[in-house]
């Protein structure tokens, strides 16, 4: 892996040999009990009277979750992104048993 820090801004760029490589390396930034879990967005929705936004996700590991309300304005964002293109959806994770299902802290659309 090679790091490159650019003189204009504090911010690191790295090149990886892998998607398995760059996701390796993104988790161990993380932190050693971060995991990346992946799903397909199926429902989007938004109810205004019944608690607001909702999104439905099928988990490649198993499981379905559905989440209505408590959605930021940059995790809606990246639900639509996700929903408007391939649907698929991945979560970096260091939440133990089902909790990883609604851990968006960090939160990104897949090819």
């Amino acid at each position: 892996m090679a790091k490159q820090k650019s003189s204009s801004n504090e911010q690191e760029q790295t090149l990886h040999s892998s998607t398995e490589a760059l996701e390796a390396s993104q988790a161990k930034e993380a932190g050693s009990k971060f995991e990346w879990h992946t799903g397909r967005i199926t429902r989007l929705g938004n109810f205004e009277i019944a608690g607001g936004r909702q999104v439905t996700i099928i988990w490649d590991e198993g499981g379905v979750m559905s989440q209505q309300g408590d959605i930021t304005d940059e995790q809606w964002e990246i639900f639509k992104l996700a929903f408007t293109t391939t649907g698929r959806l991945a979560v970096l994770s260091d939440q133990e048993g089902e909790k990883w299902m609604r851990d968006y802290r960090f939160l990104e659309v897949m090819r």
